[in-house]
Protein backbone atom coordinates (compact mmCIF):
# COMPACT_ATOMS: atom_id res chain seq x y z
CA UNK A 1 0.00 0.00 0.00
CA UNK A 2 1.27 3.76 -0.41
CA UNK A 3 2.16 5.48 2.68
CA UNK A 4 -0.09 8.56 3.80
CA UNK A 5 0.72 11.94 2.51
CA UNK A 6 0.14 14.78 4.28
CA UNK A 7 -2.86 16.16 2.37
CA UNK A 8 -5.34 16.75 6.00
CA UNK A 9 -7.02 20.15 4.34
CA UNK A 10 -10.62 20.96 4.11
CA UNK A 11 -9.83 21.73 0.31
CA UNK A 12 -8.27 18.82 -0.58
CA UNK A 13 -10.52 16.50 1.00
CA UNK A 14 -13.71 18.17 -1.01
CA UNK A 15 -11.81 18.17 -4.11
CA UNK A 16 -10.80 14.75 -3.74
CA UNK A 17 -15.02 13.70 -3.37
CA UNK A 18 -15.10 15.71 -6.68
CA UNK A 19 -12.18 13.82 -8.18
CA UNK A 20 -14.59 10.69 -7.51
CA UNK A 21 -17.17 11.96 -8.74
CA UNK A 22 -15.41 12.78 -11.88
CA UNK A 23 -13.85 9.35 -11.86
CA UNK A 24 -17.54 7.51 -12.05
CA UNK A 25 -18.34 9.35 -15.29
CA UNK A 26 -19.56 13.00 -14.78
CA UNK A 27 -16.82 14.32 -16.87
CA UNK A 28 -18.16 17.60 -16.95
CA UNK A 29 -16.96 18.42 -13.09
CA UNK A 30 -14.51 20.52 -12.78
CA UNK A 31 -11.94 20.62 -9.84
CA UNK A 32 -10.33 23.93 -8.39
CA UNK A 33 -7.71 23.01 -6.07
CA UNK A 34 -5.41 26.21 -5.20
CA UNK A 35 -6.30 28.21 -9.19
CA UNK A 36 -5.17 25.10 -10.48
CA UNK A 37 -8.20 23.61 -12.62
CA UNK A 38 -7.90 19.54 -12.94
CA UNK A 39 -9.89 18.48 -15.98
CA UNK A 40 -8.01 15.01 -16.31
CA UNK A 41 -6.37 12.70 -14.90
CA UNK A 42 -3.15 13.24 -15.69
CA UNK A 43 -3.63 16.86 -13.62
CA UNK A 44 -4.33 15.03 -10.19
CA UNK A 45 -1.48 17.04 -7.89
CA UNK A 46 0.64 13.86 -6.46
CA UNK A 47 -0.22 14.34 -2.83
CA UNK A 48 -3.88 13.33 -3.92
CA UNK A 49 -3.06 11.28 -6.13
CA UNK A 50 -0.68 9.20 -3.38
CA UNK A 51 -4.23 9.72 -1.53
CA UNK A 52 -6.18 8.18 -4.17
CA UNK A 53 -3.86 5.13 -4.50
CA UNK A 54 -4.09 4.24 -1.05
CA UNK A 55 -7.49 3.01 -0.74
CA UNK A 56 -6.71 1.03 -3.96
CA UNK A 57 -5.14 -2.86 -3.90
CA UNK A 58 -1.66 -3.69 -5.08
CA UNK A 59 -2.27 -5.00 -8.29
CA UNK A 60 -4.08 -1.12 -9.39
CA UNK A 61 -1.55 0.35 -7.54
CA UNK A 62 1.13 -1.05 -9.95
CA UNK A 63 -1.77 -0.60 -12.63
CA UNK A 64 -1.50 2.93 -12.16
CA UNK A 65 1.95 3.23 -12.11
CA UNK A 66 2.09 2.78 -15.47
CA UNK A 67 -0.51 5.50 -17.15
CA UNK A 68 1.62 8.23 -17.22
CA UNK A 69 5.04 9.15 -16.70
CA UNK A 70 3.92 12.11 -14.08
CA UNK A 71 1.81 8.74 -11.86
CA UNK A 72 4.54 6.39 -12.06
CA UNK A 73 7.35 8.53 -10.28
CA UNK A 74 4.51 9.85 -7.68
CA UNK A 75 3.73 6.26 -7.34
CA UNK A 76 6.99 4.67 -7.20
CA UNK A 77 7.72 7.94 -4.63
CA UNK A 78 4.73 7.34 -2.87
CA UNK A 79 4.97 3.21 -2.59
CA UNK A 80 6.68 1.73 0.65
CA UNK A 81 4.59 -1.27 1.04
CA UNK A 82 4.22 -4.27 -1.48
CA UNK A 83 2.31 -7.26 -1.64
CA UNK A 84 2.38 -9.77 -4.98
CA UNK A 85 1.11 -12.96 -3.32
CA UNK A 86 -1.82 -12.39 -5.55
CA UNK A 87 0.16 -13.41 -8.62
CA UNK A 88 -0.32 -16.25 -9.71
CA UNK A 89 1.79 -16.70 -12.54
CA UNK A 90 4.95 -14.70 -13.92
CA UNK A 91 6.00 -13.48 -10.64
CA UNK A 92 9.15 -13.35 -11.32
CA UNK A 93 9.18 -11.28 -14.26
CA UNK A 94 6.73 -9.28 -12.61
CA UNK A 95 9.33 -8.15 -9.66
CA UNK A 96 12.50 -7.87 -12.19
CA UNK A 97 9.90 -5.09 -13.44
CA UNK A 98 9.09 -3.36 -10.60
CA UNK A 99 12.18 -3.85 -8.33
CA UNK A 100 14.48 -0.97 -10.33
CA UNK A 101 11.00 1.09 -10.10
CA UNK A 102 10.01 0.82 -6.41
CA UNK A 103 12.99 1.62 -5.01
CA UNK A 104 11.72 2.77 -1.53
CA UNK A 105 9.80 -0.34 -0.79
CA UNK A 106 10.56 -1.12 2.59
CA UNK A 107 7.76 -4.23 3.24
CA UNK A 108 7.60 -6.83 0.49
CA UNK A 109 5.60 -9.79 0.64
CA UNK A 110 6.51 -12.62 -1.98
CA UNK A 111 4.69 -15.31 -0.63
CA UNK A 112 3.77 -18.24 -3.03
CA UNK A 113 0.95 -21.17 -3.49
CA UNK A 114 3.49 -22.39 -6.23
CA UNK A 115 6.74 -21.67 -6.70
CA UNK A 116 7.50 -18.83 -9.38
CA UNK A 117 10.56 -17.20 -7.81
CA UNK A 118 14.44 -17.44 -9.23
CA UNK A 119 17.73 -16.08 -7.61
CA UNK A 120 17.87 -13.12 -10.67
CA UNK A 121 14.17 -11.57 -8.56
CA UNK A 122 16.00 -11.32 -5.32
CA UNK A 123 19.06 -10.23 -6.75
CA UNK A 124 17.03 -7.16 -8.65
CA UNK A 125 15.60 -6.73 -5.42
CA UNK A 126 19.15 -6.15 -3.50
CA UNK A 127 20.16 -4.09 -6.31
CA UNK A 128 17.44 -1.94 -6.11
CA UNK A 129 15.60 -2.21 -2.86
CA UNK A 130 18.07 -1.23 -0.24
CA UNK A 131 15.58 0.51 2.19
CA UNK A 132 13.75 -3.04 2.83
CA UNK A 133 13.11 -4.01 6.30
CA UNK A 134 10.27 -6.98 5.88
CA UNK A 135 10.97 -9.29 3.18
CA UNK A 136 8.54 -13.09 2.88
CA UNK A 137 9.90 -15.42 0.57
CA UNK A 138 8.16 -18.52 1.74
CA UNK A 139 7.80 -20.89 -0.08
CA UNK A 140 10.46 -20.11 -2.98
CA UNK A 141 11.44 -23.74 -3.45
CA UNK A 142 13.90 -22.20 -6.45
CA UNK A 143 16.15 -19.92 -5.04
CA UNK A 144 19.39 -20.90 -3.87
CA UNK A 145 21.83 -19.72 -1.60
CA UNK A 146 23.27 -16.77 -4.26
CA UNK A 147 19.99 -14.84 -3.24
CA UNK A 148 21.03 -15.24 0.26
CA UNK A 149 24.27 -13.78 -0.86
CA UNK A 150 22.53 -10.52 -2.59
CA UNK A 151 20.42 -10.23 0.21
CA UNK A 152 23.41 -9.93 2.84
CA UNK A 153 25.36 -7.24 0.24
CA UNK A 154 21.72 -5.14 -0.77
CA UNK A 155 19.58 -5.63 2.16
CA UNK A 156 21.26 -5.12 5.88
CA UNK A 157 18.67 -3.46 7.05
CA UNK A 158 16.08 -6.25 7.23
CA UNK A 159 14.40 -6.33 10.84
CA UNK A 160 12.26 -9.95 9.49
CA UNK A 161 12.68 -12.38 7.50
CA UNK A 162 10.81 -15.20 6.44
CA UNK A 163 12.41 -17.80 3.85
CA UNK A 164 10.43 -20.83 5.56
CA UNK A 165 10.01 -23.58 3.41
CA UNK A 166 13.44 -22.46 0.71
CA UNK A 167 14.98 -25.77 1.46
CA UNK A 168 17.51 -25.21 -0.62
CA UNK A 169 19.33 -22.45 1.63
CA UNK A 170 22.40 -23.82 3.23
CA UNK A 171 23.82 -22.95 6.68
CA UNK A 172 26.93 -21.50 4.93
CA UNK A 173 24.67 -19.31 3.37
CA UNK A 174 22.49 -18.42 6.22
CA UNK A 175 26.06 -17.58 8.34
CA UNK A 176 27.14 -15.18 5.64
CA UNK A 177 23.81 -13.14 5.86
CA UNK A 178 23.78 -12.82 9.34
CA UNK A 179 27.26 -11.63 9.19
CA UNK A 180 25.80 -8.52 7.22
CA UNK A 181 21.69 -8.23 8.31
CA UNK A 182 22.57 -7.85 11.88
CA UNK A 183 19.37 -5.56 12.33
CA UNK A 184 17.41 -9.04 12.19
CA UNK A 185 14.43 -9.41 14.96
CA UNK A 186 12.12 -11.88 13.29
CA UNK A 187 13.28 -14.60 11.38
CA UNK A 188 11.43 -17.66 10.23
CA UNK A 189 13.32 -20.40 8.76
CA UNK A 190 10.56 -23.73 9.51
CA UNK A 191 11.43 -26.27 6.77
CA UNK A 192 15.15 -24.46 6.24
CA UNK A 193 16.18 -28.18 7.41
CA UNK A 194 19.36 -27.65 5.11
CA UNK A 195 20.35 -23.86 6.64
CA UNK A 196 19.20 -24.26 10.19
CA UNK A 197 21.84 -25.97 11.44
CA UNK A 198 24.28 -25.41 14.94
CA UNK A 199 26.73 -23.82 12.37
CA UNK A 200 24.04 -21.32 11.40
CA UNK A 201 22.66 -20.76 14.60
CA UNK A 202 25.67 -20.37 16.18
CA UNK A 203 26.38 -17.22 13.70
CA UNK A 204 22.73 -16.02 14.82
CA UNK A 205 23.85 -15.85 17.96
CA UNK A 206 26.83 -14.39 17.71
CA UNK A 207 25.49 -11.58 15.17
CA UNK A 208 21.70 -10.73 15.87
CA UNK A 209 21.71 -9.62 18.90
CA UNK A 210 17.83 -7.90 18.71
CA UNK A 211 16.55 -11.26 17.71
CA UNK A 212 13.12 -11.00 19.35
CA UNK A 213 11.80 -14.02 17.49
CA UNK A 214 12.66 -17.29 15.71
CA UNK A 215 10.95 -20.12 13.94
CA UNK A 216 12.77 -23.31 13.74
CA UNK A 217 9.74 -25.46 13.43
CA UNK A 218 10.56 -29.19 11.79
CA UNK A 219 15.17 -27.82 11.46
CA UNK A 220 15.36 -31.34 12.67
CA UNK A 221 19.59 -30.63 12.73
CA UNK A 222 19.18 -28.29 14.87
CA UNK A 223 20.84 -29.71 18.16
CA UNK A 224 21.75 -28.75 21.79
CA UNK A 225 24.74 -26.39 20.73
CA UNK A 226 23.10 -24.44 18.23
CA UNK A 227 20.04 -23.52 21.27
CA UNK A 228 22.38 -22.94 23.62
CA UNK A 229 24.67 -20.64 21.57
CA UNK A 230 20.52 -18.32 20.62
CA UNK A 231 20.04 -18.67 24.40
CA UNK A 232 23.28 -17.09 25.19
CA UNK A 233 24.03 -14.74 22.48
CA UNK A 234 20.46 -13.10 21.75
CA UNK A 235 19.20 -11.17 25.13
CA UNK A 236 16.29 -10.04 23.36
CA UNK A 237 14.70 -13.53 22.11
CA UNK A 238 11.03 -14.16 23.61
CA UNK A 239 9.81 -16.26 21.24
CA UNK A 240 11.57 -19.61 19.90
CA UNK A 241 9.89 -22.48 17.95
CA UNK A 242 11.06 -25.24 18.33
CA UNK A 243 8.75 -28.07 17.45
CA UNK A 244 9.53 -30.62 15.38
CA UNK A 245 13.23 -30.40 16.46
CA UNK A 246 14.34 -33.96 17.81
CA UNK A 247 18.11 -33.54 18.29
CA UNK A 248 17.11 -31.26 20.82
CA UNK A 249 18.16 -33.67 24.13
CA UNK A 250 20.30 -32.17 27.07
CA UNK A 251 18.11 -31.35 30.12
CA UNK A 252 20.48 -28.45 30.90
CA UNK A 253 19.19 -26.76 27.28
CA UNK A 254 15.86 -26.58 28.48
CA UNK A 255 16.35 -25.28 32.13
CA UNK A 256 18.62 -22.55 30.24
CA UNK A 257 15.45 -21.70 27.91
CA UNK A 258 13.23 -22.01 30.99
CA UNK A 259 15.49 -19.81 32.99
CA UNK A 260 15.14 -17.04 29.80
CA UNK A 261 11.58 -17.65 29.88
CA UNK A 262 10.77 -16.99 33.66
CA UNK A 263 12.56 -13.71 33.24
CA UNK A 264 10.82 -12.23 30.26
Amino acid sequence: MISKAKVGSEELNSSFEKLLMVAAGNSGVRVRMEGAVITDWKDIPMELLLRIVSLVDDRTAIVASGVCCGWRDAICFGLTQLSLSWCKKNMNNLVLSLAPKFTRLQTLILRQENPQLEDNAVEAIANFCHDIQELDLSKSFKLSDHSLYALARGCPNITKLNISGCTSFSDGALEYLTNFCQKLKILNLCGCVKAATDRALQAIGRNCKRLQSLNLGWCDNVGDIGVMSLAYGCPDLKCLDLCGCVRITGTKVWLVLKMKTDKL
